[in-house]
């Protein structure tokens, strides 16, 4: 069964654009096209889409209040952000609004499917630049000291804390620190059993108590 996908997007050269590279791969389905955020979130109510692929700034409801209002109604959706614009303010906005990935209109067909499928398998997904970005930005908050510090985490584990935290997936995490995915495995087997928590849900609640979560500050 294909995965359904709904794409969002003021210019229609781009909503022509990304249907015929998506229409390509023979397990996705573009089920509905929409011009706003107001449509969005209509068609998303409507057509049941797996995955939402929208821009963050269409004139009206924004991409970050359509993600929101799409949420709402249908949390089995996953977001997906498209945009020519990679900076902080709008990343950080689509994330905390619940969308699972964020990519720029620059990248390659290939990782738009692969974004795709990666987020509707429950996984986060994020460009390079943009998870490049994000790292460097932890880092920034770390070393002005806005991180309430456990004495019993180390600084490198505090790092992946706050990145998973952050929406990054064990391989992302793994490519931005340049570590091995059982690395960053181990890390996180060890990080649960020094706090004594049990989830990654429960590990993104401390990281946002502890001040480890950019995302949150």
């Amino acid at each position: 069964m294909p995965i359904r996908v709904l794409l969002a997007d003021d210019h229609q050269i781009v909503l022509e654009g990304v249907q015929a590279l998506l229409e390509r791969a023979d397990d996705l389905e573009v089920v509905a096209c929409a011009h706003d955020g107001e449509e969005a979130v209509r068609l998303a109510i409507e057509c049941s889409p797996d995955v939402a692929i929208l821009d963050v700034d269409m004139p009206g409801m924004t991409g970050i209040e359509a993600t929101e209002a799409i949420l709402r109604e249908r949390p089995q959706t996953k977001v997906l952000a498209l945009s020519m614009h990679g900076d902080q303010n709008r990343l950080s906005g689509m994330l905390k609004a619940g969308a699972a990935g964020y990519l720029l209109k620059n990248c390659a067909a290939k990782e738009l499917v692969k974004a795709i499928h990666a987020v509707v398998t429950g996984e986060s997904y994020l460009c390079g630049s943009m998870a490049t970005m994000l790292v460097h930005d932890y880092r920034e908050h770390m070393l002005n000291g806005h991180a309430e510090h456990s004495r019993s985490v180390t600084e490198r584990e505090r790092e992946i804390i706050g990145l998973i935290a952050d929406g990054l997936a064990t391989k992302q995490v793994a490519a931005a620190l340049g570590i091995s995915v059982k690395t960053v495995d181990a890390h996180r087997r060890n990080i649960l059993e020094k706090l004594g928590i049990e989830s990654v849900a429960q590990l993104t609640k401390y990281a946002v108590r502890a001040g480890l979560s950019r995302l949150e500050a």
